[in-house]
């Protein structure tokens, strides 16, 4: 693979990149997320599914000749750590990368992963900026933009629920922020009035001016724009402090830590997430494949994270080499079964064949309803 200099302004160095990949003995796939820190819950479950696809594809005999080698760089979901991890991967000349998780970290290494030509395919950031108009030509994604989300979520709020006023919080962040403001677009442009539109603080201990606030507004739901941990604790002081409004959010609340973290508050919450395709044989083989392998149920985004990675395999296979170009070239034209059903990508890198739905917790599961949409 033809490699560029990257500057890195930061440290004021310039990373010479050696020999190209095809030289070495492995191919090498770079593996960016969250391993550590709040937002684990969904890098692991990500990290967990390179290493069985990894597994199996070396098991079978490698990937043109080759076993695969991953490459991990944990980012925490923090743009700065992005940054560093994308730096790292690069210097360490990965063929590809599978991540990163979070729309902030995987915001920030995009410009790295561009100027060095390396595809990042990402399971689960969601902001649509990444991929409008072709603004980096690197990135791909195996999930749902959050203008796909938003306008899911909207629809059911306005066809289902049948809401009139909506209060929105968000975290002020690239993907909370926006799944807030879609939202409020889709739903203002059809008359639903916003009683309350503002940004709390993640890491916030005390809730109670915000929850004042919702009482106060009484709106028919509130579109939360964030990741389960906030969602949890301000779950559980509303409902302490009787204030029952329904709630709505991303995808980011499909995660089996937040029923466990915001406990009975969580009921009846609704969130959007691929929908089930658990009777695909892959999906099947995929899961077995985690409960062999860690002993546990899969988490969040780990099917996302395990088509990326077939994905990407894939495309090495067809191509017959590890050149980018190349690469680009067969993830936008041969279509792949993945757990989540077959998929190709268009000329922005989001992935179609992708389907929705709309899940709320009844019981302390999470259920799927009927709504849902497939995207183009």
């Amino acid at each position: 693979m033809k490699r560029a200099l990257l500057g890195v302004a930061a440290a004021l160095v310039t990373l010479s990149l050696a020999a190209p990949v095809q030289a070495a003995d492995t191919i090498k796939i770079g593996i960016g997320g969250a391993h550590s820190g709040d937002l684990a819950s969904y890098g692991v479950p990500s990290l967990n599914a390179a290493k069985i696809v990894t597994a199996k594809v070396n098991a079978a005999g490698g990937l043109l000749g080759k076993q695969i080698e991953l490459v991990v760089g944990d980012d925490q979901c923090k743009p700065e750590l992005g940054t560093n991890v994308a730096t790292k991967l690069i210097s360490d000349e990965v063929a590809v990368v599978m991540g990163h998780i979070c729309s902030g970290a995987t915001k920030a290494s995009m410009a790295l992963y561009n100027e060095a030509h390396i595809i990042s395919m990402s399971p689960s950031a969601t902001t649509p900026g990444l991929t409008a108009g072709g603004a980096n030509p690197m990135f791909f994604r195996t999930i749902a933009k959050d203008d796909a989300q938003a306008q899911l979520t909207s629809s059911f709020m306005l066809k289902e629920l049948k809401v009139k006023k909506v209060a929105y919080l968000h975290d002020n962040g690239d993907y909370g922020k926006g799944f807030a403001d879609m939202n409020r677009e889709k739903l203002e442009a059809a008359g639903v009035e916003t009683v309350l539109f503002e940004a709390i603080t993640p890491d916030a201990v005390d809730f109670s001016p915000i929850v004042r606030k919702l009482r106060r507004a009484k709106a028919d739901i509130i579109v939360f724009g964030g990741y389960q941990p906030t969602a949890s604790k301000l779950l559980q002081q509303m409902r302490r402090d009787r204030v029952m409004t329904p709630v709505i959010g991303p995808d980011g609340l499909k995660d089996d830590a937040f029923i466990k973290m915001a406990g009975k508050a969580a009921e009846g919450v609704y969130c959007s997430y691929p929908k089930d395709t658990a009777s695909l044989p892959i999906y099947q083989e995929a899961r077995q494949g985690h409960i062999d392998m860690f002993k546990t149920e899969p988490g969040s985004f780990y099917y996302n994270a395990y088509s990326a990675m077939l994905c990407l395999v894939n495309a090495i296979k067809e191509a017959g080499s590890t050149d980018t170009d190349k690469l680009i070239e067969v993830l936008r034209t041969k279509r792949v079964d993945t757990p989540l059903g077959s998929i190709v990508f268009n000329k922005d890198g989001d992935a179609a064949g992708l389907a929705l739905s709309v899940y709320v917790i009844k019981d302390g599961k999470f259920q799927e309803t009927n709504y849902n949409i497939t995207l183009d």
